[in-house]
């Protein structure tokens, strides 16, 4: 993996979690909003809708060149879209990227099968 690969998916697992964070903060405060005097919807959703756009632009910068196959590029989609789901997908992220750096030792070192 070259290292324009490697940065476009670390930046799309760095703003996973923070987007999922958002989102579950957004739905919070709408049930706030209807059940009480606070409103802090107008804030948030500005806050959130800047993370999601972050991720969409780092969502396909990463499918562009870790050259995904669509399906998994719909999964990391999808993912972004579910309240929980950046989670999910940063921990698939992180997986990824510590399998690849394994893989990457072990054929520097010579391993057979790697």
């Amino acid at each position: 993996m070259d290292i324009k690969t490697a940065s476009a998916l670390r930046r799309l697992r760095l703003v996973s979690a923070p987007e999922a964070v958002s989102f579950l903060l957004l739905l919070v405060c709408s049930v706030l909003k209807r059940t009480t005097d606070f409103n802090a919807v107008p804030a948030m959703g500005m806050i959130h809708g800047v993370l999601f756009i972050l991720y969409v632009i780092f969502w396909a910068d990463a499918w562009n060149r870790a050259r995904w196959s669509l399906g998994t590029a719909a999964l990391y989609f999808v993912l972004s879209v579910l309240p929980t789901g950046g989670f999910f997908a940063e921990r698939r992220l992180k997986r990824a990227a510590e399998d690849e750096v394994i893989a990457s030792r072990a054929r520097r070192e010579g391993v057979v099968g790697a």
